[in-house]
């Protein structure tokens, strides 16, 4: 048994490092992106100088719609006040519009957490990518994630809720079993784990084709 959950120990950890590389990596990417349109600023202000010296107001105002829809895919479309949380959520947002994911996200993270940065990230995480992966088996207008956190008192509130294809799911020894594949079981234990650790309380529900994943963690 020791042997077992030593081996099991190793392999989470393994997963969970990679997760947070591939976070990182998403995160990096898209503030690069915002980077290098703020670079330009002052380029495309003097471009649209230029334009209205000519007097050319149609040129203008369709320069201003490009500008528009390049900044839309920058922009930062989640502000929780916590900087890890805005970083996580807003790339896996991007990760699930580039898949025709709707997602609808109410984030207020209000005061400076207690649990780490590590914890808070692999938990986001974690519950995005399961929910990415069981909207993706949908039609593209089923497609729907719904994020919500808060404060409790003192307690950080998460809330997840997706549709998935299977309908219902069920419950095997007591909790829902993944049909993902080996790392995305690692990612449901991970989640568990990191809940426990951190004194905390996790509820899962599948009702309607609709899966739902609650999770309270004290902060004080």
């Amino acid at each position: 048994m020791g042997i077992f959950t030593k081996r099991m120990d190793r392999k989470i950890a393994a997963y969970q490092r990679e997760l947070v590389e591939t976070h990182y990596r998403e995160v990096e990417n898209m503030y690069r992106q915002m980077r290098g349109w703020r670079h330009d600023y002052r380029n495309h202000i003097q471009t649209m100088k230029v334009l209205a010296a000519d007097g050319d107001l149609p040129a203008i105002r369709e320069y201003l719609v490009q500008l528009d829809t390049d900044l839309s895919t920058v922009d930062t479309v989640v502000k929780t006040g916590n900087a890890m949380a805005d970083a996580i959520l807003n790339s896996k947002i991007s990760l699930a519009k580039s898949r025709q994911i709707t997602v609808v996200c109410d984030a207020h993270i209000p005061v400076k957490l207690k649990m780490s940065e590590l914890d808070l990230c692999c938990i986001l995480g974690n519950l995005f990518d399961n929910a990415i992966e069981a909207s993706g088996k949908l039609p593209p207008e089923q497609r729907v994630i719904r994020v919500y956190m808060d404060m409790k008192g003192t307690q950080l509130y998460i809330s997840f809720t997706n549709f998935t294809a299977t309908g219902k799911l069920t419950k095997v020894g007591g909790i829902f079993r993944s049909t993902k594949g080996e790392g995305h079981g690692f990612g449901l234990v991970r989640i568990d784990s990191m809940v426990e650790r951190l004194n905390g309380y996790l509820s899962r529900n599948s009702e309607d084709g609709a899966f739902t994943t609650e999770i309270l963690i004290p902060q004080q």
